[in-house]
């Protein structure tokens, strides 16, 4: 492989990467775009897949899309625009969050699982992962799945690469299932609600039978959102028979257009409003009743509610231990942005429990035998 800026090794395909990690003498730092630099830092040879870029396949007919990992995730957007045809996870865009410049790549979306808001409705990445192809730690290219969606038998490594940070393998192709741009969208507003009343509001939305695909709540200016989307008809019935149910919260303020809903859920989207903030933001998976009691126990921390408050997303002052505040619950906490120091000595990932700790070590014994693929990035100091 050619040796680029830096050091980098960039790989202009498959073979030149699996050969690559074939002779690597010591650990790789797997890059795509190199706009998530999330989890405990590597010090390794930098191996970057973004010379394994261009659609395979496309066939909007199936919807069915084959793509190389080092692709821009513009660049697959636009594809499917082209046909009226989207990704349904909506994936976020990371670099205002974390200060990042370059090109979000479709490989490091597969391989962090990325969702956005639609989650609660459409699930995350691994959902609509057909097949994927990597190369494991000895430098053997592995392929599992098809382009057609089926009963798994043996071992779904579709799902396991999927959120396994490049610890596993370095993903080369994704086949995924699209879906149909939404012809409309709605975004419901209720002003002033305290955050009980907020998770109240948005397990009713949720809990209706209108298809909800955001529910978000931000404490801050006392807003929470519900957003629908489908056909206009559609769109237009729903939006009114949620502003009826919502009504008991409060005044219910409703936004048609669709570029405006695009923007403002966007933005909730990749938590822009963090964006220029100083201080660590922590991602918090958890039961979303139990959320307002879980934010109760912070200190000093800022938070915004998505996913009808099964996510939250929490800035707080450097350095700060807010799983030491938070205490033990349900869920996980995951250190997104934070400084060097605070991510070299503070896990970023959530401690697993014993029995699942194990049995991830030996996963990564199995295909990484050599332990060289991002060691340690999942770990704890």
């Amino acid at each position: 492989p050619k040796e680029g800026a830096r050091g980098v090794l960039k790989p202009a395909n498959e073979a030149e990467l699996a050969a690559a990690v074939a002779g690597a003498a010591g650990p790789m730092r797997i890059v795509g775009g190199g706009t998530r630099p999330i989890g405990r830092p590597i010090d390794g040879t930098v191996l970057s897949v973004a010379g394994l870029s261009g659609i395979s396949l496309y066939d909007p007919g199936s919807l069915t899309l084959v793509v190389q990992a080092g692709t821009p995730l513009s660049a697959v957007e636009a594809a499917l625009a082209e046909e009226g045809q989207r990704l349904p996870f909506e994936p976020m865009d990371h670099r205002g969050l974390l200060g990042t410049t370059g090109t979000p790549t479709i490989g490091a979306v597969a391989a962090m699982n990325n969702a956005g808001p639609r989650r609660i409705q459409a699930g995350a990445a691994r959902d609509y992962m057909l097949g994927v192809r990597f190369v494991d730690g000895r430098g053997t290219v592995i392929k599992n799945g098809g382009r057609v969606m089926k009963n798994v038998t043996g071992y779904d490594l579709v799902k396991l690469l999927a959120g396994s940070y490049g610890t596993l393998g370095v993903i080369t192709e994704v086949a995924f299932k699209v879906l149909p741009e939404v012809e409309a969208a709605a975004s419901l507003t209720i002003a002033g609600l305290d955050d009980a009343a907020a998770i109240t509001a948005l397990s009713t939305a949720l809990g209706s039978p209108f298809d909800v695909t955001g529910a978000a709540h931000d404490p801050r200016d006392q807003r929470t959102q519900v957003r629908i989307e489908g056909f206009m008809a559609s769109v237009a019935h729903r939006a009114e028979k949620l502003s009826d149910l919502l009504g008991v919260y409060g005044a219910v303020c409703v936004e048609t257009d669709l570029e405006t809903v695009r923007e403002t859920w966007a933005k909730i989207r990749d938590v822009d409003a963090f964006a220029d903030s100083p201080g660590d933001v922590w991602r918090i998976s958890v039961k979303p009743g139990d959320a307002p009691a879980l934010t109760a126990r912070m200190r000093d921390a800022q938070v915004i509610y998505d996913w009808g408050g099964g996510l939250i997303w929490a800035l707080a002052p450097r350095g700060t231990d807010l799983r030491g505040q938070i205490g033990t619950f349900r869920g996980h906490a995951t250190l997104i942005r934070a400084d060097k120091d605070t991510h070299t000595n503070r896990p970023v990932f959530h401690p697993e429990l014993n029995a699942i700790a194990a049995l991830s070590a030996g996963l990564r014994k199995k295909f990484d035998p050599r332990g060289i693929l991002n060691p340690g990035l999942m770990g704890s100091p």
